[in-house]
């Protein structure tokens, strides 16, 4: 079987190296035309194909059989994929195996990737009482609304599609509906930062209705008082799109916070950006207009000299000689809770969580006490390291000094690795982060 499906595999290829070739850049306009829309429908079906093999391989637990994790994270190691990208997948699959009529559709091409996902999502709203006859009728109604219908539109059809299939009862059923939506819009809320590496912060994120409204509100609030003043009238000045007015805003609102000092403490500290720079390179980029940056703590984003002037205008200036004498990061036993300059010390030094493979930011970290407090541990910076608040519990101290767990140590250079139990890697070998790696080979 399995060299069965390397030969269909190998046909397609073949197929893709004739599509390559000169007689389809030579086409007419209209045939190219009709080339774009009927690839989509192939790609669609090949894609219908790989989700399918994916639910089954996560249903007959291969993934697990032979490398002991799940599907998805299988995926996103072997075929590079993000973990978000290869849950999809296999979610993507799983629909179209309880929907027989949408997968048949999707096969066919007649239904795309994109559109199967949406009608799925909405006959998985149905209510769980609708018998099997109804709900394959919900099914071939969804699968015409394809021919006419994009994947947002086909979202919008829950309540026609309630109204067509209980139309007695539909006014409770859409109330019920709403209600049951909400809780998952709660339940499934998330906020994200990605650096993309190239000067740029992608957000992406899911809020309930009712609750996103007033963020909506206050950004427009913000994005309305942006008035342009004098250089309005500069012919080079920019073009500022409505998208780029609320960005405008919500950076606004971030600063409005910070010069008021609404926000609380985070980690022992107000909320700060912290900037790395040798105090030459500081002086140097007050002064000159040379190509001087800083980097970012926890992203290890660079920072132009352009913006580093106009932070010098309104910025603390620390001194932080990690292990010097212009800070007291050493307070032992007199407190238990870390103190501001041993929190920027810690966040100069480990740049975020500790754990390898993990690339959460210092602010989303807690100070950890190798040696614990209770067994005698100081607040000391050779006593502390980094971890987030997954990997933090994993790494904490068992009172039971026999137990097999991981634990973080340091080195002679005073950076913390971690230590894997006997059960994971029977050497133990000790375990760097990668961000500490590319600080030794630079």
């Amino acid at each position: 079987m399995h060299e069965a499906g390397s030969e269909w595999l190998a046909d397609v290829r073949a197929a893709l190296a004739t599509l390559r070739t000169a007689q389809v850049q030579l086409a007419a306009g209209p045939e190219k035309l009709s080339l774009l829309k009927e690839g989509l429908q192939l790609e669609g079906q090949l894609h219908t194909w790989l989700a399918q093999l994916s639910a089954h391989v996560d249903a007959t637990e291969v993934a697990w059989q032979e490398h002991g994790t799940s599907t998805a994270t299988w995926l996103a190691d072997a075929a590079n994929l993000t973990r978000r990208e290869a849950a999809r997948l296999v979610a993507a699959g799983q629909g179209l195996a309880r929907f027989g009529m949408v997968a048949a559709g999707a096969a066919w091409g007649a239904v795309l990737p994109a559109q199967a996902e949406a009608i799925t999502g909405v006959l998985d709203a149905l209510p769980d009482d609708f018998p099997a006859d109804v709900v394959a009728q919900g099914q071939e109604l969804m699968v015409g609304f394809a021919a006419t219908h994009n994947s947002t539109e086909l979202r919008r059809l829950s309540s026609r599609l309630l109204e067509v299939l209980a139309p007695d009862t539909v006014e409770e059923r859409e109330e019920a509906r709403l209600e049951r939506e909400h809780r998952l819009a709660l339940r499934n809320r998330f906020l994200k930062f990605t650096y993309d590496h190239q000067g740029s912060v992608l957000i992406s994120g899911s809020l309930p209705v009712a609750e996103a409204e007033p963020l909506i509100r206050i950004i427009d609030s913000y994005a309305a008082a942006r008035k342009r003043g004098l250089d309005r009238l500069d012919p080079n000045a920019e073009y500022v799109t409505p998208a780029m007015n609320r960005a405008d805003a919500l950076l606004a609102m971030v600063a409005h916070h910070s010069q008021e000092s609404l926000a609380p403490n985070h980690g022992g500290d107000r909320p700060r950006i912290v900037v790395t720079l040798s105090y030459d390179k500081l002086a140097k980029a007050a002064t000159d207009a040379g190509l001087i940056c800083g980097q970012l703590v926890g992203s290890a984003e660079p920072v132009p000299a352009s913006l580093l002037r106009q932070w010098l205008c309104d910025a603390d200036l620390m001194p932080a000689v990690l292990g010097g004498p212009s800070e007291v990061l050493d307070v032992g036993r007199t407190q238990r809770l870390v103190t501001p300059a041993i929190r920027a010390a810690l966040e100069l030094r480990d740049g975020g969580c500790v754990f390898p493979g993990c690339d959460k930011p210092p602010w989303a970290c807690h100070a950890h006490h190798r040696v614990p407090w209770w067994a005698g541990g100081e607040t000391s910076l050779s006593n502390l390291a980094l971890f987030c608040d997954h990997h933090h519990p994993i790494v904490e101290p068992s009172h039971d000094p026999t137990a097999d767990r991981w634990r973080v140590e340091f080195r002679e250079d005073g950076i913390p690795h971690v230590i894997p139990p006997k059960r994971v890697d029977a050497s133990q070998r000790p375990r760097l982060h990668a961000r500490f790696l590319t600080r030794l080979r630079t």
